[in-house]
């Protein structure tokens, strides 16, 4: 069985959206306006950004409870699990976030590799009173060759 074609996933297009898509497509647009996102198990960086959207996810739900535990176990290792408890211990904020509360949208982005250690930078942003939006940034740790989370540390 061959992979569907492009045009297989594509509107129909003897309809009007179908139409629309095949112009912009034809001159290159219909791709850059489909949202896509895109993942590896095998990226560091993938995984951040799986591990943030899942966590975040689970906190908008349903707060914090067994699920982010075991996304903690999963994603992250336990010397770094260790020190967030002790971080954690007679503050606020949760330490994977550095924040009280749970951020409306997270970014993360690749930094630099060295070392069997990947650097990403991890943006969240919160939503403050009125329009106002608040960016917290923090740098992000992983061990290349596990493609676990190992630190976690206030950003540029």
């Amino acid at each position: 069985m061959r992979p569907a074609a492009t045009a297989d996933v594509l509107p129909d297009p003897s309809t009007s959206a179908g139409r629309a898509a095949r112009t912009d497509r034809a001159v290159g647009r219909y791709e850059d306006t489909v949202p896509v996102r895109r993942g590896s198990p095998t990226s560091a960086v993938d995984r951040v950004a799986d591990f943030y959207g899942g966590y975040i996810d689970v906190l908008h739900d349903s707060g914090h409870g067994r699920l982010t535990d075991a996304l903690r176990v999963h994603y992250l290792t336990a010397e770094l699990r260790e020190r967030l408890a002790r971080w954690e211990v007679g503050r606020r904020p949760d330490g994977v976030l550095r924040f009280r509360g749970v951020p409306a949208a997270w970014e993360v982005a690749y930094t630099d590799s060295a070392m069997g250690k990947c650097r990403t930078r991890v943006t969240l942003i919160w939503r403050a009173s009125g329009n106002r939006v608040h960016r917290t940034r923090l740098t992000v740790q992983s061990d290349l060759a596990t493609r676990l989370i190992s630190d976690i540390r206030p950003g540029d």
